[in-house]
């Protein structure tokens, strides 16, 4: 085996305290993907709204009636200019993978998973809680859900603000406008998702504490 060979597959296999191997970004970006999946589906199972180009899809599905794996996916396509410019092709890469996989995933589980009276409250938090570990597992290995997470990422490594505060702020504006389509129970329990979501992302994702890439 050449040189150039064995240092392939050892890229493929072998991580460090600095680096991740590219099977363990693979397994991150599927299992974030997942835990995205299941969060949106118990978000939905409540009714509820949230944040981020995730919340904009919510509403355009619930306006128009258009899939929202479709909406999703196609809202994501203006921000990969921004993470190839700013954050590189790696992470544009393998947020392209993480979105796509999101957005089947959101599309075919609810056929599933057919949850029933789900209190909204019981939807914010564990859905909220949810999708915060999927981000969290894209965001350590360089990876996200696309959109506002991009922006949020890009702010981090360019200003040092948290990007679980700045998701916060992109998101309360979506759901500032979600109260034009949904009623206030609804939005509470919305806003209280976004907040668990949020927080547990700022509190457990800070470069200082976490440096693999």
């Amino acid at each position: 085996m050449s040189d150039i060979a064995e240092r392939k597959l050892s890229r493929f296999w072998t991580s460090t305290s600095a680096q991740h191997s590219l099977l363990e970004d693979a397994l991150a970006v599927i299992a974030g993907s997942m835990l995205i999946s299941l969060g949106v589906v118990l978000l939905s199972g409540g009714g509820l709204l949230t944040g981020g180009v995730v919340g904009v899809a919510f509403l355009l599905h619930y306006v128009t009636g258009v899939s929202f794996g479709l909406i999703f996916f196609l809202a994501n396509l203006p921000f990969y200019y921004l993470a190839l410019r700013r954050l590189g092709l790696a992470f544009t890469i393998k947020t392209f993978c993480a979105v796509g996989l999101t957005a089947l995933l959101s599309e075919y589980l609810p056929h599933l998973i057919v949850l029933q009276n789900v209190h909204p409250v019981v939807a914010a938090t564990f859905g909220g809680l949810t999708v915060a570990a999927g981000m969290l597992a894209l965001f350590r290995h360089r990876a996200s859900l696309g959109g506002f997470g991009i922006l949020a990422l890009y702010i981090q490594d360019r200003f040092g603000i948290r990007a679980g505060l700045t998701q916060l702020a992109f998101d309360c504006t979506v759901l500032f406008v979600s109260f034009f389509v949904a009623i206030p129970l609804i939005i509470l329990c919305s806003v209280l998702g976004a907040l668990v979501m949020n927080l547990v992302i700022a509190i457990n994702h800070r470069n200082d504490r976490y440096i693999a890439m």
